[in-house]
């Protein structure tokens, strides 16, 4: 027994041998644009802060087209690669947003409740996908999480068109709103598998990235 458990634990690979791993760099990639992110969230920095979480959508779907183009990964890879990318999208598109509702808020102990349900909506979402996976194999239950930053980084287009307090509304009310979609039973597509999609999300991009490092200078 123990020669068998011993020769188990010689095979199990190490930890940082999946940094081997082209697609879980991405990942990690997508995550250092979310504490990007987050850091000029907390600056007030949010033309800057929009770039970093759209690029962190970005960079998420890239994994899955670069994991999916890999020849001879193995199922435990794959399998370590959703973790992590898991993992990762708890960060990107709940604590991400929440900071920044309540960096918009100015800290403000009303929104954190706001703060709490979008992260922990996003958290209640991905536990039910890791559980139960693709409804019928094609669509999500619920809305994807990663059009949580897609709408967000959208929305603050118009942030100069209101004063502080009526954006903070504003915002405060699309986090909730996104938040119940995500949990919802709705039925939406993987989008990140369709071509059409891809190209559409690197376009817009590119596009709101030049915006806001238009905005920047």
């Amino acid at each position: 027994m123990d020669t068998v458990n011993h020769a188990s634990q010689e095979t199990q690979p190490t930890i940082l041998s999946f940094l081997k791993d082209w697609a879980n760099i991405c990942s990690l990639a997508g995550l250092a644009c979310t504490i990007l992110a987050i850091y000029y969230s907390i600056l007030g920095n949010y033309f800057a802060t929009m770039i970093g979480m759209i690029w962190a959508v970005a960079f998420d779907w890239a994994d899955g087209l670069i994991a999916r183009s890999m020849k001879g990964r193995t199922s435990k890879q794959g399998f370590y690669g959703g973790q992590l990318d898991s993992l990762i999208d708890i960060v990107n598109y709940g604590v991400s947003p929440a900071i920044l509702l309540l960096s918009i808020g100015q800290f403000d102990s009303a929104f954190l409740p706001g703060a709490f349900i979008i992260i922990a909506t996003g958290a209640i979402r991905l536990s039910y996908f890791n559980t139960y996976g693709l409804s019928s194999g094609t669509k999500y239950t619920g809305m994807a999480l990663d059009n949580n930053n897609i709408i967000l980084v959208f929305i603050f287009l118009f942030q100069n068109f209101f004063s502080e307090g009526a954006f903070s509304i504003i915002l405060y009310t699309s986090c909730l709103g996104l938040a119940a979609l995500n949990v919802s039973e709705i039925k939406t597509p993987k989008l990140s598998i369709n071509r059409s999609s891809v190209y559409f999300l690197a376009m817009y991009t590119l596009g709101i990235s030049g915006i806001y490092i238009w905005k920047l200078l």
